[in-house]
């Protein structure tokens, strides 16, 4: 019975995209692919108000906050909605301990009060083009693998540039499937991104770690910032002459609140998923990348979260570092148990059954060998791909002292042969280095390096250990805190000052000192040993399940035929469902909706998640809720079936008229297995109400020039 059980699984998923709403489909083929499927499930609007090269549609509204999250334009001045963890870096920036607007939060009293974020972008897609043809042009069968792979990249680099030749636009030719598909984006980027309000981490954080990727939620998270043009409208550098976007395209802002089965769509960016993995990667991914990853980035989080509760300098220094850390650990932790509960290596396998059968009465040898063939690679890769886990989560996110090191690798040839560089060059290293050291803390760091140091040496797989351990168990006999202790004694990256000295005096001698640095000298050991002994055969080997996943993928299209939508990669997007409840657990039942009075239950003044500012529990307990109320109730937040993942925070929510109801900021963790399997049961967006960020800026921040900028749709 549960081999029958999991043989139906298998079929349900293989066809899911025919039953389920699940999918992030491309905006260009959604009148072929989705329209009528939409419009039965309540869509007032045509594909083309979605997505239209010619007339103005949804998509003119919509961003690439930064390139890391979504945002969407909210009046004609400009304005973006985007959330308030995409935002956090620059929240961040400007705060310091008098200025604490992690705490405090910031609004902008008038135009002149916005603030510049250096380095920030806001990208609009033009249009999109299929340019598969082109990019496969003279890619015969007779080529060899890396004869195929320059003449697709000179391919790509040709047709972009014809696209864009003499325009102000950018070109973003990326492949769908594996590249068996591949599409163009025509971009439009901005460079003048200025803050404009966001409210304190108490309201766009509420919840913190404990609530992240849960549900039920009532987080209020955004923030809001504007773009800022040339006197023509057009992307320009940073200006005290620029002045507010006029946006052609804004979303009208919806108070009408939601209802459950209500039709909801999410538009935007969404980063990275994986659904067309076999079993054999599904089970290294479960087994062995996850756990280990997991317990390095917990590890992290202790020594964090130990030094920000004893002083408020490293509590506002380390709270963006922290939040990124603590993100994907606890998606790893919901990830692996989603895919427990719906038996995902064995439903994998169950479909590769499937395809093997049906690739064995068919004619193409290709398809009979992708099976056998990726499961040889995957368990060549498995050491080095746990060897790489070690070095990303710890060398190269986890130890600050070994990033900021690094960062003088590529000139220590250069200076030793006598080079001298220009002072801008010279300045961008100091800009580095300031930025680097606003947000470090020695002590900190020291503890991170002693018990990541020896996490990684007793962890990681023996075959592919850094010399540097060598030193460790030699000289030192294993003993990592003297080791460390000699590491912090003697090195100048523990201190802004020495390494300004450093580069004020950027020669030969430069050079000798470097190359003597302790922690220089870890870093370098670090980054040679992944350089020379992992990544090359990591990327070769996945550059060979690269291609037979392309013939893998192709052979389930053809032969067994179904709708198939790509997988993310970072481009724009469309998901739609309804909204929903959901069951997680026996005798578990979870409405669809939140409310202000869950805030008040939730609220723990002992408990840096869940405090909140004192005119707003007065606000509450007062029901001063205006015009955003439904029944007598401020609704906060809400969930849905859209399939989204990273990328989609900042996405816009909405309803069938296209008007914005929400702002999607998570997932529910029993569905964060979706980037690998959805699940319609359990699988849910959670959104803040639109209601609940109006009545934020408008009753609690008195922000109400933004709200006068805004189409309400009553």
């Amino acid at each position: 019975m549960k081999k029958l059980a999991t043989f139906l699984t298998a079929l349900l998923v293989l066809n899911t995209v025919n039953i389920a709403k699940e999918g992030m489909w491309l905006p260009l083929l959604l009148k072929s692919l989705n329209e009528s499927d939409m419009q039965t499930m309540g869509l007032k609007l045509s594909a083309e108000d979605i997505y239209n090269v010619n007339n103005s549609s949804l998509k003119d509204a919509v961003i690439s906050f930064g390139g890391f999250c979504t945002g969407e334009i909210i009046s004609d001045q400009g304005l973006i909605l985007t959330n308030h963890h995409c935002g956090y870096g620059q929240i961040q920036f400007h705060s310091s301990v008098e200025n604490d607007y992690l705490t405090n939060g910031y609004w902008a009293k008038e135009l002149k009060d916005e603030l510049k974020n250096p380095g920030l972008t806001a990208t609009f897609i033009v249009r999109m083009e299929d340019v598969t043809a082109k990019v496969l042009d003279s890619v015969g069968v007779e080529l060899t693998d890396e004869e195929r792979e320059r003449q697709i990249k000179k391919n790509i680099k040709r047709i972009g540039e014809e696209a864009t030749d003499g325009t102000i636009y950018d070109a973003v030719i990326k492949p769908f499937f594996y590249g068996n598909e591949y599409y163009m984006y025509i971009t439009k980027t901005y460079k003048d991104i200025r803050l404009v309000g966001a409210p304190p981490s108490s309201i766009g954080k509420f919840g913190g770690d404990e609530d992240n990727w849960m549900w039920p939620r009532h987080t209020g998270d955004f923030s809001m910032f504007r773009i800022y043009a040339g006197k023509d409208n057009e992307p320009a550098e940073y200006s005290e002459d620029n002045v507010p976007y006029e946006a052609p395209r804004a979303l009208k802002v919806s108070t009408k609140g939601v209802q459950k089965g209500d039709f909801t769509m999410v538009y935007g960016f969404p980063g990275r998923t994986q659904q067309y993995l076999t079993s054999y990667a599904v089970d290294q991914i479960r087994n062995i990348e996850n756990p280990a990853m997991i317990d390095i980035r917990r590890a992290i989080l202790d020594i964090m979260d130990r030094n920000m509760r004893q002083s408020d300098e490293v509590r506002i220094k380390y709270s963006a570092k922290y939040a990124r850390v603590s993100n994907y650990w606890k998606k790893w932790i919901g990830e692996n148990r989603g895919l427990d509960r719906l038996n995902a290596v064995e439903v994998k396998q169950e479909q590769e059954k499937a395809f093997q059968i049906a690739a064995m009465k068919g004619d193409n040898k290709e398809y009979e060998m992708a099976l056998p063939e990726l499961k040889k690679l995957y368990d060549q890769l498995q050491d080095l791909a746990l060897a790489r886990d070690y070095f990303i989560e710890i060398a190269y996110r986890g130890l600050d002292i070994v990033s900021i090191a690094r960062t003088f690798r590529k000139d220590i040839t250069d200076l030793s042969a006598g080079k001298t560089f220009d002072q801008a060059h010279i300045d961008g290293l100091k800009k580095t280095v300031e930025r680097f050291y606003k947000d470090y803390d020695k002590q900190l760091d020291k503890e991170l390096f002693n018990q990541l140091m020896y996490k990684y040496a007793n962890e990681a797989p023996k075959s592919f250990m850094p010399d540097v351990f060598n030193q460790i168990n030699g000289k030192y006999k294993g003993n990592f805190t003297a080791f460390t202790d000699m590491v912090y004694k003697k090195t100048i990256f523990d201190s802004k000052e020495e390494v300004m000295a450093l580069l004020n005096s950027y020669d030969k001698s430069a050079a000798k000192k470097l190359l003597k640095d302790p922690a220089f000298l870890v870093a370098e050991s670090l980054w040679s040993n992944y350089l020379n002994k992992i990544s090359p055969e990591y990327n070769r080997l996945n550059d060979e399940i690269d291609k037979w996943s392309k013939i893998y993928v192709k052979g389930m299209r053809e032969l067994l035929p179904g709708t198939y939508y790509p997988d993310a990669n970072s481009t724009l997007r469309l998901a739609y469902g309804q909204v929903d409840t959901y069951e997680p657990r026996d005798a578990v039942k979870y409405n669809y909706f939140t409310t202000a009075t869950g805030i008040l239950e939730k609220y723990d003044p002992a408990n840096k998640d869940f405090v909140l500012p004192a005119d707003m529990i007065d606000l509450i307990n007062n029901k001063e809720f205006g015009d955003y109320a439904e029944d007598g109730e401020l609704h906060v937040c809400f969930i849905a079936s859209n399939h989204t993942t990273g990328g989609n925070s900042g996405s816009p929510v909405l309803n069938a008229n296209g008007e914005l109801i929400g702002l999607n900021f998570d997932r529910n963790w029993e569905g964060t297995m979706s980037d690998i399997m959805y699940d319609p049961d359990q699988c849910r967006n959670i959104a803040v109400d639109a209601r609940y960020i109006l009545w934020v800026v408008d009753k609690y921040a008195g922000a109400t020039r933004l709200i006068e900028e805004m189409e309400l749709v009553k």
